[in-house]
Parts: C-alpha cells; structure tokens; sequence
C-alpha cells in the first residue's frame, strides 16, 4: 500500500465533480463516510468496467454492474482467488491461505469438509438455540438508557454463535471478536491496526486453536460436529499446515462474525432511517421473512471481492490482461437499477429480495447465507415480540474499512410494549 495515495476531499462530496481517474473506492475513507454509492453511481453510469491507474492497493479494475459481477463470480476458470480475495498484496513472510482463496480443486476439498455444520440438519438443531440466546440478550437490555447496539445485540449474538460452530470455551467467546475485528483492520489493509499488533494477535488465535485441535483429534465425526473437530479429522484439512489452519479459521471467523453482525446493526439502522418501512413491519411481522435478504442487499456487509486474471478477457468491451487485478463491488451491484427495482430504497416487502449479491455466485458462493438469514429472522421475531420501538438516537460509527461495511457504536434506547 502507498502512504502516498490520499483521496481527494471533493471525490468524496461530489464524485461527479472531478475526473474518473481520481475515483478509487477502495479507499477506506470512501466507506467510512458513507459517501460510496454515488461514487459507484457514476462509475455505474460512465464507466463500469473501470481501470484505476494508482489505486491505494495499486491498479486494479472495478466491476461495478450487477451481471458483470455475476459472470466474473461465476468464471473461476478465468477470474482466480488463488492471489486473494482482497486487494491488498499478501505478505510473503506472513501468508494465511484459506478455501475462499482457493481455485478447485484444493477449494473444493477443503470447502466440503466443513459446510456439514450448515447443512439444514445442523440447522434445525441450531435454531432453539439461536432463538434462546436472541431472547436472553434482549432480555438484559436497559430500558429508556441509551447504549450501543453494536457491541450490546449484534456482536454479542454472533459471537455467541461463533463460540457454538466451533465449540469455543463460552467464557472466552470475545476472543473470537477481537480476532475478527485485528484480522480486518490491518494498516497494510487501510486499516489503523500496526501490522505488527495484527500478527501478533493472529499468532495468538492461532496458538489457542491449536490446543483445541489437539483436543479433538480422533473424534469420531457423529461426536465432533463442530468446525475444528471436522477440519482436524478429515483426510482432505487433517494436515494442513499451521498457516493455512490460521487463515481457515479467519476466514469462518470473519464469514460467521462481520457480515451477520453488521447486517444486524444496518436492518436496525435502515428501519430508523424509513419509519414507513418500520411501521410496515409491526403492522405485518410475517415481513420479517422478506425483510431480512433486504437488509443483507441493503447493506452488503462485504463490499467487495477480489478476483485475479489467468488470461487476456474481455468484458463489457474492456480488455482485462493476465494477472489484472478485478474488484467486484458487490456494494454497487447491489444498487443497479437496470436489475434490481428502486435498488437505493429500504423496501422491506419486494417480490424477490434474495436477488443480491452479497452472498456471491458461483462455486465461492457464502456457505453460511441460510444461518445469517436464520439468525437475523429469529432475532427481529423476539424483538417485535418485546419491544414497541428502538429509537435510534445518533449517527453510527464506521469502521475504517473498503472491504468490511461495518459499523463500530450506534446509540439506542429501546421501547418495551
């Protein structure tokens, strides 16, 4: 990354007011300020397959149309992952590969020794519990004081269900958090994390992990249902090396903390954000089945992912050589009004809301998309069980990130009925 590179003041108030090659949405500044969607409005508009000459990670193109991002997600035989799935170069002294990363058929292997812990049966299981916990949480939440969000519900909920997929000792749960948040706020990233303080933490998740797989090796498979139990005992992840253990265990600890607990704190934002949409929703809480992929399109908890080319393509009469890299801004797809209807309005009730694409296509499609959406449905059914209203009461605090749109405080006071 270049320390060099700022972005321009007037790209972030007007970015229809300076000239495309000052656009870089990959700065973190762009999603910190929410001031992304008319950004990738104009690129939408004049140029939707676009090269950044000097982006902050260096060139790279910009996908910002729904069915190039579909088409590019779904090519895994021309668009690769194996360099990554962010733009930020890894480091040759400390590389975390991980399945996400993987192009078949090592991906393939490494993917289907874990997704039987999503698997509808595991699901089922899981859903009593989900709901139990949603209630206790809430439950515990002062009334008429205000606090925050973020850290009370929606981190709270995640980790607790982080600490279940893995069989993570409960009391050490937000050691799982704070894993999460040092593995995506690197400075190397754009993130105000030391990248010394980044590995040393992740050389801690990896030192406590390792105990555990040691724990569970030998496991019989109707016994060790969770996700090191599955990893430490099938033949295809048993011996990976610590490294790539390390960036497997990132990836699902990210993949099952970041995108749901920040889907839970946006649903709440974007409610308070359209009082006719929230009002629709206590009037019709069956909407809760709509609501929730709409909060997940509205927020698109991943901005983006990373795709490398292995050979010359053309797309959208743009001409994308061997070893470019490609940044498929799911963020942008997400709001293309050329597929998606009114796509920059909350519309909790929309006759096909799982058209987004915050879980990916193709073979890296998310893993984990039914216990997201599982999490978010019971929690919002406990909730209009309980309360009459939750009052938003301050602008949220975002993280500094291009990859990860998240949020770190949002002030609310809570209304029983």
């Amino acid at each position: 990354m270049s320390e060099a590179i700022q972005v321009n003041p007037s790209a972030l108030e007007d970015p229809w007011s300076v000239p495309l090659s000052e656009l870089d949405p990959s700065q973190p500044s762009v999603f910190q300020t929410n001031s992304q969607f008319a950004l990738f409005d104009r690129l939408r508009a004049e140029d939707p397959v676009h090269f950044h000459e000097t982006g902050l990670f260096g060139p790279y193109w910009s996908i910002t149309k729904f069915n190039d991002i579909m088409a590019v997600d779904k090519d895994h035989k021309r668009f690769s992952s194996d360099a990554g799935i962010t733009l930020t170069e890894r480091q040759a002294d400390f590389t975390t590969p991980n399945f996400i990363s993987m192009d078949p058929p090592k991906h393939d292997v490494q993917r289907k020794a874990v997704t039987g812990v999503v698997a509808p049966m595991n699901l089922s299981k899981l859903e009593p519990i989900i709901r139990q916990r949603a209630v206790t949480i809430l439950e515990s939440l002062p009334h008429g004081t205000q606090f925050n969000w973020v850290d009370a519900v929606s981190i709270e909920l995640t980790t607790q269900m982080l600490a279940t997929l893995f069989d993570f000792p409960f009391e050490d749960r937000r050691k799982l958090t704070y894993w999460s948040d040092m593995a995506t706020s690197g400075e190397l990233a754009g993130g105000p994390t030391p990248e010394a303080d980044r590995r040393a933490a992740m050389l801690e998740c990896l030192e406590y992990f390792q105990r555990l797989w040691r724990e569970r090796e030998g496991v019989p498979p109707e016994v060790g249902i969770d996700l090191i139990s599955m990893m430490a005992n099938n033949p295809n992840t048993q011996d990976m090396d610590p490294m790539e253990y390390l960036g497997n265990l990132i990836l699902l600890i990210v993949g099952g903390n970041d995108t749901t607990r920040n889907s839970i704190t946006g649903g709440l934002l974007f409610l308070s954000e359209n009082p006719d949409q929230y009002a629709k929703l206590k009037a019709n809480p069956e909407l809760i089945n709509s609501m929730v992929p709409e909060i997940i399109r509205y927020q698109t908890p991943l901005t983006y992912m990373r795709r490398t080319a292995l050979e010359d393509v053309t797309l959208s009469g743009k001409t994308i050589k061997k070893g470019d890299k490609l940044a498929m801004w799911y963020v942008s797809g997400n709001r293309d009004d050329e597929v998606i209807d009114r796509p920059n309005e909350f519309i909790i009730d929309r006759a096909n809301p799982r058209h987004h694409l915050s879980f990916g296509f193709g073979i890296h499609r998310c893993m984990g998309n039914r216990l997201a959406e599982m999490q978010l449905r019971l929690l919002w059914e406990e909730i209009l069980n309980r309360f009459e209203h939750i009052e938003v009461v301050g602008e949220p605090e975002r993280v500094q990130s291009s990859f990860v749109r998240g949020y770190s405080d949002l002030q609310v006071i809570v209304h029983p009925k």
